[in-house]
C-alpha cells in the first residue's frame, strides 16, 4: 500500500512537470492557489530526493497506460512485486550511504581513541598469562572451573564487571548484587566468543577489541567509539 501511494505521488509530480510548458505561470492570489503550489513544491522536492534517477519518459508512459488501461507493459497485479524490491534496494543504498558518512565522521573525531586502544592491546598481549585468540580477543584465566562449557545456543548466568582500559567501571552485576542471565549469542561478539572458552565455575578476565565490542557506534554512557573493553566474568550456570 505504501509503495502504491508513493507511485501515485511520483506519477502526479512527473505528469505535472511534463506538462509544465503548457501551464501558464500564476500568482498566488487565493488560499487554494497557495495550497496547490505548496503541495506541488513538497511533492517535487520528494521526487528529487527519493527518485531522482527515474526515466521520465517511461514513467509518463506508464502513467498514461494506467489511466487508459491500454498497452500495459506490466500487469496491474504485479505493480507491488516490481516496485517493492526496487524501493527496498534504494532504501538500503541510502542507509548504507548514511552509515558510511557517519562512520567517516566518527573515524575522524575519535581517531586518537582508536589508536590508544590498539596500542593498549598490542602491549597487553605480552603481559603475563594473557592468551590472544585468532579474532584478537585477549583473556586471562583467573580461576578454571570444571563444569560444562556453553555453546552459541546456550543460556548462561554470570557475574561480571565491565570497565574501560583506564579502569572506569561502567557496568557491574556484582555491584547490583544480582547475577545476569542471557543467551550466549545475544551479547557483543567478544562475549559470545569468550563465554564458550569457559567452563562452569571459571572466572576469566577478557580484553575485548573495539571491533568485537561496540565499535564505532556504542550505546551511550561512558563508552566512546572504538573503546576496547575489559570484563571480569564468572560463569555460574549453563542451560542448554
Amino acid at each position: 500500500m505504501k509503495v502504491i501511494k508513493l507511485v501515485f505521488v511520483l506519477t502526479f509530480v512527473i505528469t505535472m512537470v511534463s506538462c509544465n510548458s503548457q501551464v501558464t505561470k500564476k500568482e498566488l492570489k487565493t488560499e487554494i492557489d497557495s495550497a496547490s503550489y505548496t503541495y506541488g513544491l513538497a511533492l517535487g522536492s520528494q521526487l528529487r530526493t527519493n527518485f531522482s534517477d527515474v526515466d521520465r519518459a517511461l514513467f509518463i508512459q506508464g502513467f498514461n497506460s494506467g489511466m487508459d488501461s491500454l498497452n500495459l507493459l506490466v500487469e496491474v497485479k504485479d505493480i507491488d512485486n516490481v516496485l517493492r524490491p526496487f524501493f527496498e534496494k534504494k532504501q538500503a543504498e541510502q542507509q548504507e550511504k548514511q552509515r558510511a558518512e557517519a562512520l567517516a565522521k566518527v573515524e575522524k573525531e575519535f581517531a586518537e581513541v582508536k589508536l590508544e586502544g590498539e596500542k593498549f592491546l598490542e602491549q597487553n598481549k605480552d603481559a603475563e598469562g594473557v592468551v590472544t585468540t585468532e579474532s584478537g580477543l585477549q583473556y586471562i584465566v583467573l580461576k578454571e572451573g570444571t563444569g560444562e562449557k556453553p555453546s552459541a545456543t546456550s543460556k548462561v548466568t554470570v557475574h561480571y564487571s565491565g570497565a574501560l582500559i583506564d579502569g572506569t567501571v561502567f557496568d557491574s552485576s556484582i555491584e547490583r548484587g544480582e547475577p545476569a542471565s542471557f543467551g550466549v549469542s545475544q551479547v557483543i561478539k567478544g562475549w559470545t566468543e569468550g563465554l564458550q572458552l569457559m567452563s562452569t565455575g571459571s572466572k576469566y578476565k577478557f580484553f575485548i577489541p573495539q571491533d568485537l565490542a561496540y565499535g564505532a557506534f556504542p550505546r551511550g554512557g561512558v563508552i566512546r567509539p572504538f573503546d576496547p573493553l575489559v570484563f571480569e566474568v564468572e560463569l555460574i550456570e549453563v542451560a542448554n
